[in-house]
């Protein structure tokens, strides 16, 4: 599961301590979480370690150089975040269960104090994800299942970085730093849509200006950047369509024929974008006819998060590249009720 797209702020650290909610998921997610902590090691300390692969030992140092130009150029928080680092042996560092009514694409939602509503269930387990998405369809939702591999307790606690983390690569290390960094700025409790679209701006406008800084190259997404728009507007399409058919005033078994002709032309609409990207099959899993593939969950987790990323970066071009004064006006208008927010990013004046 590509984080940018689909990404998942998982506050499992924050949420487990409250006190709140089903005992047997605050448990998983307390006992994971305090796991990540256990394993962590202060980065100085695995830097210095003869042991720690080259490649890792690159990684970390990219990691503080990064986290200290956030918080020295971007004006990103300087929390407890990243000065430390977690090997866990794993591909994801949780996985992410979005769920979805049979003839609806809102997903579901779990809400906690602190957070808020989020559109997910994270867990430290696989297993433990598939396990519960096994219930939540066994009810009738559809479900969609994908790994993580980082996320923020928006500097509540010390946050490592982990080995799933480094595992993507350069480009992926840099734009996450920044992006988890940028969620201790604001956090808006229940609105998942504006907190993950202002971070993917940070994180977009910030790893350019680092990359700019450091003299690397620009990143070169062209052709990922395409295929990323042409899938995300394919998959909005599918989600409009299928909501239309969920409105009408029609029997559950006309609603579910049409849903089926619906994700069977989407399918057949993605494999004709497909044929024109040169064999390259990323996206294929969203597509597939199965339990966790294309379906209403994870039609919404797509739609859940950065639909206002080109919002907020206008304002931030607008306020000239001033990250400070960027920050100062999204907090007010994160401040104001949900209807509002994104409307006020477009307002000249912080106080109109």
């Amino acid at each position: 599961m590509k984080r940018a797209a689909l990404g998942a702020l998982a506050l499992l650290g924050v949420v487990a301590l409250c006190g709140c909610g089903p005992v047997r998921y605050l448990g998983q997610a307390a006992l994971g979480q305090l796991n990540l902590l256990r394993v962590a090691r202060p980065i100085p300390e695995v830097l210095a370690d003869p042991a720690t692969p080259p490649l890792v030992r690159t990684r970390l140092l990219r990691v503080q150089d990064v986290r200290a130009y956030a918080v020295s150029d971007l004006g990103l928080p300087d929390t407890r975040a990243f000065r430390s680092y977690a090997d866990l042996g794993r591909p994801f560092l949780v996985w992410n269960v979005f769920d979805a009514p049979p003839f609806s694409v809102t997903l579901n939602t779990s809400c906690f104090p602190v957070v808020g509503c989020v559109p997910y269930r994270g867990y430290f387990s696989q297993a433990a994800a598939e396990q519960e998405a096994a219930r939540l369809r066994g009810r009738g939702d559809d479900v969609s299942v994908g790994g993580v591999s980082a996320y923020s307790t928006l500097g509540r606690l010390p946050d490592p970085v982990p080995s799933t983390l480094l595992a993507q690569g350069e480009d992926e290390l840099i734009r996450t730093i920044i992006h988890e960094l940028a969620h201790a700025v604001i956090y808006v409790p229940g609105d998942a849509d504006f907190n993950e679209s202002f971070a993917v701006a940070v994180e977009t406008a910030g790893s350019a200006r680092y990359r700019a800084a450091r003299g690397l190259p620009p990143e070169d997404r062209s052709a990922a950047q395409q295929r990323s728009t042409q899938v995300n507007a394919l998959l909005l399409s599918a989600r409009d369509r299928l909501a239309t058919v969920y409105a009408a005033t029609q029997p559950d078994a006309w609603k579910e024929g049409r849903k089926r002709q619906v994700l069977d032309a989407v399918r057949a609409e993605y494999a004709a974008l497909k044929a024109s990207w040169n064999g390259y099959a990323g996206y294929d899993p969203w597509f597939e006819d199965t339990p966790n593939g294309l379906n209403n969950a994870l039609l919404g987790s797509v739609a859940a998060y950065a639909d206002h990323v080109p919002a907020f970066l206008a304002l931030l071009q607008r306020l000239g590249g001033d990250f400070p004064a960027f920050y100062a006006q999204v907090k007010h208008c994160g401040a104001r009720p949900a209807a509002e927010r994104v409307p006020c990013l477009g307002l000249d004046s912080p106080n109109e």
